[in-house]
C-alpha cells in the first residue's frame, strides 16, 4: 500500500435509524395525536408495538364509545363493507356488537362474517327486524327505514333462508364500555312453542352469576333483550322484572328472529339437537377490575295509545290452547254482563267512524303474586295490554292468556296525536335534566309507528337527535318494545300501574358517562 492511499481518510459511516427507533424519539403528545387519527385496525395494531404505544392507545380509549352505522345496499356483503369501514374508522375496540338486518339477509350468513370481522371474543347479537333508525354511510343524516315485518315464528335453522321478497339492509352497532363487563345470555327450551320453569330459573342465575363474577353485586346495570317471536315474552319479562333491583334497565325487541354468540363457547347451542334458544340477554354488568368512570343506563318512553271509553272488570275468562283469552265482562258502575259484540259496539259508538277491532288494546290492570326461584312471593300490579282480535254475541276475543275474572281494563287505541305529544314532551324532559356526558343511545320503536302513522319523516328518532346532534344511535322497529325501568324520563315513571311490555310506543334508551374523580 503506497503512502498517499494510507493517508487518505475513510468516509463516515452513515448511522440507519429504523422506523421504529424514529417512532420512539416522539413525545406522548405528538404520537398521542398521530394515534389517535388511525382506523380501528391500524390502532389495534399499534398498541402492540410497545408498552409506551399501549399506554398512549389506553389513553386515547379511556372514556366509552359507541359506533353505529347504516347501508341500505341490496348487496349484502357491500353492504356489510361500507358499514364496517364506518365503524371501524375511527379507534375502538369492541366490547359488544349489535347487527340488525332485513328479511332479505341470511342470519347465519351475518353471523359468520360478524365473526370473520371481529373473531369469536366479542359477544353479538343478530336480528332480523321490522325496520333501522340509524345514520346512513353516505351522509351520515339519521333515516328511518320500515320493512315489511317478518314474523320469529321459524326455527333458528329455516330463519336462515332470506325471504324472497325480503327487504335489505345493515344497521351495525359497536360499543366500547370500560368499567363495564359484556356478555349475551340465552334462554334455553327443548321447544319452541313451550318455556320450561328449570331453564327460565336457569336464565335467572346465569345472569346473576355472570354479573356476580365480574362485578361486587349480582344484578346488571342494564339488560337488552331479543325475543324469537314463538314465544309469549310476558312471563320472561315478568320474572326478571321481579328478579332484579328497579335500577336494572330493561329494553329489547319482543319479536324477532335473532343468533348471537357468547364469550363462554358453552352458551353458544346454534345447531344443537337439544335445545333451542328462545331469547337472548345481552347483560352489561360492573366491572369490578375497571374503575375508570361511571356508565349509566336511563330510559325513557313516548306513548302512543289513548284510552277509550269506561273501565271495565272482567266477568267470566276463558283461557284457551292456542293462547288467548276469551272474555265478558261490565261496565264500572254498571251490572249488566256485556258479551263480546255489545261491547264493540259500544266503543265504535265512542270512536264514532271505527269499524275494525285489529288495532284495538285491552290495557288489563294485574295484581299478582310472583315469585322465581327461592325469593319470596310478593305481590306485584302492573299494566298488561292484550290485542283485541274481535268477538261475537258470547265472548270478546284477545291475544294471549294471563287475565282473570275481577280484573278491571280499559279500552286503548292507537293515537298519533298522543305520540306527538308525548314525543315533544320527552324532547323537552331530555333537554331540563342532566344525564352527564351522552356517549350513545338505542331506540325500540314499534313497527306501527313511523311515516305512515305520524305523517312525516324522523319522528321517532327526534327527542335523541334534537338533544344530543351527532351522538352515535342505533334503533329497530320491533314487533313488541320491552321497556323496564326506574329512571323513565315521562309520566310512566309516576304511574302506581307500571307497564314492561308496551305497545304503539317508543323506548329510548340512553347511555351518559361520569368521569373517575381522580384523588390528588
Amino acid at each position: 500500500m503506497d503512502e498517499a492511499s494510507s493517508s487518505t481518510p475513510k468516509p463516515k459511516q452513515l448511522k440507519t435509524t429504523t422506523s421504529g427507533e424514529m417512532f420512539s424519539l416522539l413525545n406522548d403528545d405528538l404520537l398521542h395525536n398521530i394515534l389517535a387519527r388511525l382506523p380501528a385496525p391500524s390502532f389495534a395494531a399499534a398498541a402492540c408495538v410497545s408498552k409506551s404505544w399501549s399506554h398512549v392507545c389506553t389513553l386515547i380509549l379511556s372514556r366509552p364509545k359507541l359506533a353505529s352505522a347504516l347501508s341500505l345496499n341490496p348487496n349484502l356483503q357491500v353492504a356489510w363493507e361500507e358499514v364496517t369501514q364506518k365503524v371501524l374508522a375511527e379507534p375502538i375496540r369492541p366490547h359488544f356488537i349489535i347487527a340488525n338486518v332485513g328479511s332479505g339477509a341470511r342470519l347465519i350468513a351475518v353471523h359468520n362474517l360478524i365473526l370473520e370481522k371481529f373473531g369469536s371474543g366479542v359477544p353479538f347479537v343478530v336480528s332480523v327486524v321490522g325496520g333501522v333508525l340509524g345514520r346512513d354511510v353516505a351522509n351520515c343524516e339519521i333515516k328511518e327505514v320500515q320493512w315489511d315485518y317478518v314474523s320469529g315464528d321459524v326455527s333458528e335453522e329455516e330463519g336462515d333462508e332470506p325471504a324472497e321478497d325480503g327487504s335489505h339492509g345493515v344497521l351495525l352497532t359497536v360499543g366500547f364500555v370500560p368499567g363495564l363487563k359484556v356478555e349475551a345470555i340465552p334462554l334455553l327450551s327443548t321447544s319452541a312453542y313451550e318455556h320450561q320453569n328449570v331453564f327460565m330459573d336457569a336464565f335467572l342465575a346465569d345472569i346473576k352469576d355472570y354479573t356476580a363474577s365480574v362485578s361486587d353485586c349480582r344484578s346488571p346495570v342494564g339488560i337488552i333483550m331479543f325475543g324469537d317471536g314463538c314465544n309469549n315474552m310476558r312471563p320472561v319479562v315478568d320474572a326478571l322484572d321481579y328478579a332484579m333491583p328497579k335500577e336494572t334497565i330493561i329494553v329489547g325487541d319482543e319479536k324477532g328472529r335473532f343468533l348471537y354468540k357468547s364469550e363462554k363457547e358453552s352458551r353458544n347451542i346454534y345447531g344443537s339437537a337439544k335445545f333451542i334458544s328462545v331469547a337472548v340477554a345481552l347483560v352489561f354488568a360492573r366491572d369490578k377490575e375497571n374503575s375508570c368512570g361511571d356508565i349509566q343506563f336511563h330510559i325513557a318512553l313516548s306513548e302512543g295509545v289513548s284510552t277509550v271509553g269506561p273501565k271495565h272488570k272482567a266477568v267470566s275468562v276463558r283461557a284457551t290452547a292456542s293462547d288467548s283469552t276469551w272474555l265478558t265482562a261490565r261496565r264500572e258502575g254498571n251490572r249488566e254482563i256485556l258479551d263480546g259484540q255489545r261491547i264493540l259496539d259500544d266503543i265504535n259508538d265512542e270512536l264514532q267512524d271505527h269499524t275494525d277491532s285489529s288495532d284495538l288494546y285491552i290495557g288489563v290492570k294485574k295484581r299478582r303474586s310472583i315469585s322465581t326461584g327461592s325469593k319470596k312471593r310478593r305481590l306485584v300490579t302492573y299494566l298488561d295490554f292484550h290485542g283485541v282480535t274481535g268477538g261475537d254475541e258470547e265472548y270478546l276475543y284477545v291475544n294471549d292468556v294471563g287475565i282473570k275474572t275481577g280484573d278491571y281494563f280499559h279500552f286503548y287505541r292507537p293515537d298519533p296525536q298522543t305520540a306527538l305529544s308525548s314525543s315533544a314532551d320527552l324532547s323537552v324532559s331530555l333537554k331540563n335534566v342532566n344525564l352527564g356526558e351522552v356517549f350513545g343511545g338505542f331506540i325500540f320503536a314499534c313497527c306501527g309507528r313511523g311515516e305512515s302513522f305520524f305523517g312525516r319523516v324522523n319522528v321517532d328518532s327526534s327527542p335523541f337527535v334534537e338533544n344530543f346532534p351527532g351522538v352515535p344511535l342505533g334503533g329497530v322497529f320491533c314487533g313488541g318494545e320491552i321497556g323496564r325501568g326506574s329512571s323513565m324520563l315521562t309520566k310512566e315513571a309516576q304511574k302506581d300501574c307500571k307497564c314492561n311490555l308496551h305497545v304503539y310506543s317508543t323506548i329510548y334508551l340512553v347511555l351518559s358517562f361520569t368521569p373517575a374523580v381522580l384523588d390528588h
